[in-house]
C-alpha cells in the first residue's frame, strides 16, 4: 500500500468510526457534539441497568444519530424483557445490536452468555439487520483462549460482525486476527481502539478492563514516559497506521473502528477533525 493510499485509509477509518458512549448522567448531552453522520454505540452495565441504556438510545436517535446499543446477556431477566428491549429498538428505528455476555455480573435470568441471547433472538420478531459480538485479541482474563475461539465459532452463524476489545499493539491484533481467519472465523471486525485520553487515565482504565499486556507494550513506546509526566493525551493514529500498513491488510476483513471514548467526547471529535483536515491538506 502506498503512503498516500494508507493515509486515505486511516482518514476514512477515523472519520467513519463508531464512538462508544457510557450512559452516565449527562452523557446524552455530551453526545450532541458527535456529528450526526457518526454512529454512537451505547453500553450497558449492571450498575445502570438496561433501562438507562434504552433512555440514551432514544435520545441519541432523537438527535439524528445512528445507534448501536449493547445488550449484556446476564442483565436480561427473561424472554419478556428481551422482547420489550427489541420492541423499543424497533420503535425508534434501531436495526443494529451488539450482544455481549456481560463480565463481572451474575446472571439475573436464564441467559448467561451472548450465545443464549443470539439464539433467543432467532425465535422472536424483530427488525434487526445486523448483530455484532465481542472478541478478544489479547485473550480474556477468565476464559481460556481455546474456549474463546470455540465461542466465536458457535456465535458466528448468528452474527454479522465482531468488535474487538481494546488493544494497543498492532502486531498482537493482526496476528490474532490471522489466527481467527485460519480457525474459520470470517466475520468482519471493527477494531477496538482507545480514543484520545490523558495517558495516566488511559492506563488506569485499561488495567481495569483486562488489557494489561497491551498497556505494557504501550509503555515501552518512544516518548511514552514524557507524555505521562507532562500529562499529555494518548492518540491512536500511530496504531491505526501500523494496522493499515500491515502486509495483506485488505484481506484481514477490517470493516471499521470502534472508539472507546470513555465519554471524552469533545477530544474524540476534535481528534477526528484533525485527522481529516491533515489528510486533505
Amino acid at each position: 500500500m502506498t503512503f498516500q493510499s494508507a493515509a486515505t485509509t486511516v482518514e476514512e477509518l477515523v472519520t467513519s468510526a463508531n464512538i462508544e458512549v457510557i450512559p452516565l448522567r449527562g452523557a446524552d448531552e455530551k453526545a450532541l457534539a458527535i456529528p450526526a453522520a457518526s454512529t454512537i454505540t451505547i453500553t450497558c452495565s449492571p450498575k445502570f441497568g438496561l433501562e438507562r441504556t434504552l433512555e440514551h438510545v432514544i435520545r441519541a436517535r432523537e438527535s439524528g444519530h445512528r445507534v448501536v446499543p449493547h445488550l449484556a446477556a446476564r442483565m436480561v431477566e427473561d424472554e419478556a424483557q428481551l422482547r420489550r428491549f427489541l420492541g423499543i429498538l424497533s420503535s425508534v428505528g434501531v436495526d443494529d445490536l451488539y450482544v455481549i455476555g456481560g463480565d463481572g455480573a451474575d446472571p439475573v435470568g436464564k441467559y448467561s452468555e451472548a450465545l443464549h441471547i443470539l439464539e433467543a433472538i432467532q425465535e422472536l420478531d424483530h427488525d434487526l439487520q445486523r448483530i455484532g459480538v465481542g472478541c478478544y485479541p489479547e485473550g480474556h482474563p477468565n476464559i481460556a483462549d481455546d474456549a474463546l475461539v470455540d465461542a466465536l465459532q458457535r456465535k458466528q452463524p448468528y452474527a454479522d460482525y465482531m468488535v474487538s476489545q481494546l488493544c494497543f499493539d498492532a502486531g498482537t491484533f493482526t496476528g490474532w486476527l490471522r489466527t481467527m481467519r485460519e480457525a474459520g472465523i470470517s466475520l468482519p471486525v471493527r477494531v477496538g481502539v482507545a480514543a484520545p485520553l490523558q495517558t495516566r487515565k488511559l492506563i488506569e482504565l485499561s488495567l481495569k478492563i483486562g488489557v494489561g499486556s497491551s498497556v505494557k507494550f504501550l509503555t515501552k513506546q518512544h516518548g511514552f514516559v514524557g507524555n505521562l509526566l507532562l500529562g499529555r493525551s494518548y492518540t491512536p493514529e500511530a496504531l491505526i497506521s501500523q494496522i493499515v500498513n500491515e502486509a495483506g491488510f485488505d484481506e484481514l476483513g477490517i470493516e471499521g473502528l470502534h472508539l472507546f471514548s470513555f465519554n471524552q467526547i469533545d477530544p474524540t471529535v476534535e481528534w477526528q477533525h484533525r485527522i481529516s483536515a491533515a489528510a486533505t491538506a
